[in-house]
């Protein structure tokens, strides 16, 4: 019998329920005409200029189970079309210039998932973490981990580890990869942070706070995307997203490429922000 996963004390309770098939998605494939055009022709489509080109994009990618199961393949194999899909938008982002992505993987309510599909999760992380470091070195990206490393197994935590220390000479792309990470975690982590420190009430200012957090350093998003369907944050940077520009996308994660993060980047481009003004 397999050991089951260690999780947080903190985590929340195992809850992992199969949608009936009433309410499973349609298999929808896309009309000929919706294909995305020769690489040639998109690109002299693309009109945004460099200066409206957010700092910081956040992306919540949602929807690789229900991508699974409408063509009746398992979960894993969600994840793992997931994960290609991540390689395509990672190679856009510096593409068109983005100097911070930040990715959320797993949340600290993922460990309410099945042993099983939290275990492949963290399976595949180490794969994938294998696999791609050349290539994100190859792209010029530096990876930083946001949330609580030291909850995940030994064994992820040191393929995490190689795969900072083999790019932290990258310049061209921040990635950020969230992964057992939780909003108001991270909260609790910059307050601790702060109480650790010793500092009195009134030095703490949104300065300070932000210095504490898992983002220390890096500017707040600017936009986030989030695929699959469903509107809303999901806790995820929740104190960093005050004021970013947020598009909800009903293409499930796994079908969401660089023509999709063009239309997101035009979507931005056109928007006025006037933080309050």
């Amino acid at each position: 019998m397999a050991r089951p996963i260690d999780r947080p004390t903190d985590s929340p309770s195992i809850v992992h329920r199969e949608r009936s098939a009433s309410t499973e998605p349609a298999c929808t494939e896309p009309a000929a005409e919706a294909v995305a055009a020769p690489v040639a022709e998109a690109e002299a489509a693309f009109a945004v200029p460099p200066e409206e080109i957010p700092r910081h994009v956040a992306i919540i990618m949602d929807g690789n189970r229900r991508w699974a199961r409408a063509r009746g393949l398992t979960e894993m194999e969600g994840h793992a079309a997931g994960v290609e899909g991540i390689r395509e938008i990672i190679r856009h982002a510096v593409r068109r210039g983005i100097p911070v992505l930040s990715l959320y993987a797993f949340s600290r309510e993922n460990w309410a998932r099945s042993d099983e599909e939290v275990g492949g999760l963290f399976v595949l992380l180490e794969r994938v973490i294998r696999n791609e470091t050349a290539e994100l070195v190859a792209q010029g990206a530096r990876v930083r981990i946001l949330g609580r490393a030291e909850e995940l197994p030994p064994e992820t935590r040191a393929s995490i580890q190689k795969a900072i220390d083999a790019t932290s000479g990258g310049q061209r792309l921040q990635l950020n990869i969230a992964f057992n990470y939780s909003g108001r975690t991270e909260l609790v982590d910059a307050a601790r942070k702060l109480v650790a420190r010793g500092l009195a009430p009134e030095e703490i200012d949104e300065d300070v706070m932000a210095g504490a957090m898992y983002t220390a350093g890096l500017p707040d998003p600017d936009m986030v995307i989030r695929t699959g369907g469903d509107e809303r944050l999901s806790n995820f940077l929740i104190w960093q997203s005050a004021y970013a520009e947020i598009l909800f996308y009903p293409t499930l994660w796994p079908d969401f490429g660089p023509a999709d993060l063009d239309a997101a980047l035009a979507e931005f481009a056109s928007r006025q922000r006037r933080f309050g003004r």
